[in-house]
């Protein structure tokens, strides 16, 4: 039995390829993944050109993943580092990757990615249009925009950010409704000049049909992009931006009537007590789908740290049902991040995204903790090493300080309480 995309597989019964991966690394069964997958509660991105991907699954009752963001821009163009970002970012085991590049020849970089990741990636073909097309967004035709999608499909992008819920309407209530930080969103920032400079509706949403079509085609996931995501706390949860998820809600069901997967994208810049209503929200109007979020950043003073502002953020959104974590790295707000931010973006919102595991109940997700804390208990410096997060990082610090007793650490030295509750009590 033939089937176009994994949503068509998963109606018809169809156990993918990529599904049996999941299937691998998860702990759901058959029934619950083809059932949810079919419903539209996990999205499994996995563009058909994408031939060296691990399936990775999104959504429901799943660990909660994590992306990291890379990408050229005209001012740091150095396209041997962002490729060593790659490698690096695999190394400490993101789930995805989203190239974010605005200048250069971006196809070629593209396509080296799709070669040399397994894991799932992502692109905002609008950024791409930029540097593909020119920087007059006005003169941008239709058809050049839809040209644009279809090149990163053919390429081997999984999913797609597509700024589909900004409308003429959503636009308005922007206006309307004066923010601190307007629209902070490139993709969205770039679809409203573009609104403003045609007088023409949002080209993804007046012809929307097209896009699914050329989704449908490759098997591509949406990424139904945040384009009025709050970027000040002051913003956070305003009419423009539950508008626009209003709009995602709607375009969600057109996609799964046409077996598409689809992702929610979410904020931003949220205060602590608004996150978990974010959450809720997002999965009341838009039907369960999986919900991405960037972060949130949960104070706005603090570039430089907001990998941390981020990462407290994000442990509260997967503990809330956020089922996927852009990494927000120190560099953020700031420049382009060195490989240095990206290992500490990618670490903190791992961090982050297995608290949040834990919180909801995730299966065997503490067993990771518990077999830490039974080396611990044991002071096995090498059984901690080879459990850890960043290995390298806990040897590099224990190294640097060592004690005259190999057997603890300089906190505490002799006064140890594991080591001393271990030892013998003293003959009186």
């Amino acid at each position: 039995m033939s089937y176009s995309t994994q949503m068509e597989a998963a109606k018809k019964g169809l156990l993918t390829p990529q599904m049996h991966d999941v299937l691998r690394d998860e702990i759901i069964t058959p029934e619950t993944l083809l059932e949810r997958v079919a419903k539209g509660t996990i999205a499994i991105p996995a563009n058909k050109n994408h031939t060296n991907l691990r399936g990775i699954g999104v959504g429901e009752g799943l660990r909660t993943k994590v992306n990291v963001n890379l990408g050229v821009s005209e001012d740091a163009c150095d396209r041997e580092l962002e490729l060593e970002k790659v490698r690096l970012s695999l190394e400490y085991k993101t789930d995805a990757i989203m190239d974010l590049s605005t200048f250069g020849d971006t196809r070629a970089f593209r396509r080296d990615l799709v070669d040399m990741s397994p894991v799932m990636l992502g692109t905002v073909p609008m950024y791409d249009a930029v540097a593909r097309l020119g920087k007059d967004i006005g003169k941008m035709s239709v058809d050049e925009l839809f040209e644009v999608v279809r090149i990163h499909c053919e390429d081997g992008i999984d999913f797609l950010t597509i700024h589909a819920g900004l409308t003429k309407v959503a636009a308005e209530r922007v206006d309307k409704n004066p923010r601190l930080t307007h629209i902070v969103s490139r993709g969205g920032s770039i679809l409203y000049r573009w609104m403003r400079e045609t007088g023409n509706e949002n080209p993804f949403y007046e012809h929307y049909d097209r896009l699914l079509d050329i989704c449908r085609e490759f098997d591509v996931t949406l990424s139904l992009g945040d384009g009025l995501r709050p970027g000040s706390l002051k913003d956070a949860t305003d009419a423009p931006q539950i508008q626009e998820l209003i709009f995602l809600g709607e375009l969600t069901k057109r996609a799964w009537e046409r077996d598409v997967q689809v992702m929610i994208e979410g904020p931003g810049h949220v205060p602590m007590q608004e996150i978990a209503s974010n959450m809720q929200i997002e999965k009341k109007l838009c039907h369960g789908a999986p919900f991405y979020v960037l972060g949130p950043i949960v104070t706005d003073v603090a570039p430089g740290y907001d990998h941390i502002t981020s990462a407290i953020g994000g442990a509260i959104a997967a503990s809330s049902g956020a089922d996927f974590l852009c990494y927000v790295t120190p560099a953020e707000h700031l420049r382009l991040p060195d490989l240095n931010d990206v290992k500490e973006g990618l670490i903190a919102t791992r961090i982050a995204a297995h608290a949040g595991d834990i919180a909801k109940g995730i299966p065997k997700a503490m067993d990771w903790d518990n077999k830490m804390s039974g080396f611990r208990g044991k002071l096995d410096w090498m059984g901690m090493f080879d459990t850890c997060m960043d290995p390298k990082k806990a040897r590099e610090y224990r190294a640097s300080s060592m004690p005259q007793d190999g057997e603890v650490c300089t906190m505490c030295g002799d006064l140890c309480p594991i080591k001393s509750v271990k030892e013998e009590p003293a003959t009186v």
